[in-house]
């Protein structure tokens, strides 16, 4: 079940994908559209088992020229669609005894990171909200955990926001020195959202080439 605020692309992913996908109108920031999408899941393929929070958007801009509409805009979507999103699944999950939340969350959920402070907040948010979840579900049998993608060639690196950033100079440092693709992200979803992530929950899971492992250890002089 694919929901977004784009339907038309929305339907056409779906259409791709066959007889076994569907796809509904999702404005994550609405109850009333996740109480849809809860029940038309439901009736479409009588149980529901996983949820993948992955909406997201971005607003480029310094602390101080940030403007409020914009900060609200990114938490909107960002923090309080995640929110809505867990809280709508956990009735129809617990009811046959578990299932497995995925929150896409960034590797801007584990630094700071200058210039885009409202994606950074609901992104730390995302990181918070999903062990606490993950501490009053697990009785359920409900799993949550959160992944933590760097840089990800999908339309919202290549926003007007970002058209003065050199793409290829940002990833040439990491140690995998490239943009990651959407399915390495997407084949991380899929292990936790099967029985092979069984004893995973309250977890980070990052997958950004490396570019968070040369800030958290220290340098050592071999000399």
């Amino acid at each position: 079940m694919l929901g977004d605020v784009l339907s038309t692309e929305c339907q056409a992913v779906a259409d791709s994908l066959g007889d076994a996908a569907r796809s509904l109108p999702l404005d994550v920031t609405r109850e009333e559209d996740w109480a849809k999408a809860v029940e038309t899941a439901i009736d479409a393929f009588g149980r529901l088992d996983v949820l993948v929070n992955n909406a997201g958007i971005v607003r480029a801009g310094a602390l101080e020229s940030t403007s409020l509409e914009d900060y609200r805009a990114v938490i909107e979507v960002n923090q309080v669609g995640t929110f809505l999103g867990m809280r709508a699944v956990v009735p129809a999950m617990r009811e046959p005894g578990g299932g497995s939340i995925i929150n896409i969350s960034s590797n801007a959920g584990m630094e700071g990171v200058q210039g885009v402070i409202g994606y950074v907040a609901s992104k730390w948010a995302i990181r918070g909200m999903t062990k606490t979840a993950a501490l009053e579900l697990g009785r359920y049998g409900i799993r949550v955990n959160s992944v933590h993608p760097g840089g990800v060639a999908t339309p919202m690196i290549g926003a007007d926001d970002f058209d003065s950033v050199d793409q290829d100079a940002v990833w040439a440092s990491q140690p995998i020195p490239r943009v990651g693709q959407p399915e390495e992200i997407a084949n991380l979803v899929l292990f936790l959202a099967s029985d092979e992530g069984s004893y995973s929950t309250g977890s980070e899971f990052v997958a950004d080439g490396g570019g968070l492992a040369g800030h958290t250890g220290r340098g050592v002089d071999a000399d």
